[in-house]
């Protein structure tokens, strides 16, 4: 496939692949708002003879549909071209309600992994985020999908309303995942961002990846410890239950969208006032896609002021600028795996990530994932909303 056709030309060449038998009809079927079957097949990507080492890909989708199915086949068809044998691709087109697919279906993605039903991939990637996989939580055997997957080496990737899923596999089954690019809101995109496919490569190949941050900081920090956490909103959601992480001595990563300050810093002071910020050696917030955001009561309220907030009430260095959240330009990292932060000298630091599992680079075409042209503007500002 030609890197060079335009946005439009990319998917209808897509779309005449998928046709011609390079994506091979399943006959599962999607439903409708209601629940209904729609009656139409989708065309997913053919089982692939393994090579070197495993290179099964497993969708989940716990959490909102997605509702254009260009985009969604436009990622299936990436991450099938770049070497992985893709599986379960039904639930990536799957919708009730606003969910991707029922709750019994979505809880399915993860159970039947669990139980042996399903083999256990090489990778489970998610669909996109949204809301609704608090739902699955209490139906999901995180300790045996957790061994499963170490036995396994298996990569989780996903963001967003998805981290609850992770946060409680990293709580009750003791195994790291990735913060990563999904399926629909990364690799669907019409030319996803060169920037973000290089990170996931060396994010996910590599079994130590540093990711350094230029942004000045207010002061130097050198931790080490269990880097974990996710969206703010989700943490919060989860405080108080069995799938919420007990970490001591570790960083907690922070991300979120959408939230003005003083929400942001009420989410924040629930983690504090259940002592979880307090435990932690340092708080590393990503990017909140704040802009100008600014309190509609006070308009010097900003993230500045909360994050000069919490550092004050939870006696934690609080780091800011990591390159990750709902925007186009991410990395890819272990969440519950090893890391060390150390500050640098032109005033930024750096994360230094270990003890992770790793994707076979040998194994697949990895590099094909790299677009050759430069997103139109159009497109970047559909990435950021559309994650």
């Amino acid at each position: 496939m030609s890197w060079q056709h335009s946005r439009r030309n990319f998917l209808k060449t897509s779309a005449a692949m998928a046709g011609a038998g390079v994506l091979a009809a399943c006959g599962s079927v999607s439903t409708t708002q209601s629940g209904k079957p729609s009656g139409q097949a989708k065309p997913v990507p053919p089982k692939r003879t393994s090579g070197r080492g495993d290179t099964t890909l497993r969708v989940v989708a716990p959490s909102g549909f997605a509702d254009n199915t260009e985009r969604t086949q436009t990622g299936l068809t990436r991450l099938y071209n770049a070497g992985f044998t893709i599986t379960n691709q039904e639930a990536a087109f799957r919708r009730y309600q606003r969910f991707a697919g029922s709750d019994a279906e979505r809880i399915a993605d993860f159970q039947d992994v669990a139980t042996g039903r399903a083999p256990t991939p090489k990778v489970l990637m998610g669909l996109r985020g949204g809301y609704g996989a608090i739902r699955l939580l209490p139906h999901i055997d995180f300790d045996r999908l957790g061994g499963r997957m170490r036995e396994r080496g298996t990569l989780f990737f996903g963001f967003s309303d998805v981290c609850a899923v992770q946060l409680a596999l990293l709580a009750k089954g003791n195994m790291p995942s990735f913060a990563g690019p999904m399926i629909y809101s990364g690799f669907g995109k019409a030319v996803p961002s060169t920037y973000t496919m290089d990170a996931f490569i060396r994010g996910s190949t590599h079994s130590e990846n540093t990711v350094s941050v230029y942004n000045i900081q207010r002061r130097s920090v050198n931790a080490e410890g269990t880097l974990w956490g996710g969206n703010l909103s989700v943490l919060a959601s989860l405080v108080g239950s069995p799938y919420m992480p007990d970490i001591q001595d570790g960083i907690l990563f922070l991300e979120d969208v959408g939230e003005q300050p003083y929400r942001i810093e009420r989410m924040l002071q629930t983690l504090h006032l259940a002592g979880i910020l307090s435990k932690q050696q340092a708080i590393v917030f990503g990017d909140f896609r704040m802009g100008n955001t600014r309190d509609v009561y006070d308009s010097s309220y900003d993230f500045s002021s909360v994050v000069n907030t919490v550092a004050r009430v939870a006696k934690v260095p609080v780091l800011t600028g990591f390159p990750f959240g709902h925007i186009s330009n991410k990395v890819t990292f272990p969440l519950g795996a090893h890391a060390k932060i150390r500050s640098e000298s032109n005033g930024g630091y750096s994360v230094a990530f270990s003890g992770y599992p790793t994707l076979d680079a040998g194994s697949l075409t990895l590099d094909t994932l790299l677009p050759q042209i430069s997103p139109d503007p159009i497109d970047i500002l559909e990435d950021n909303v559309l994650e």
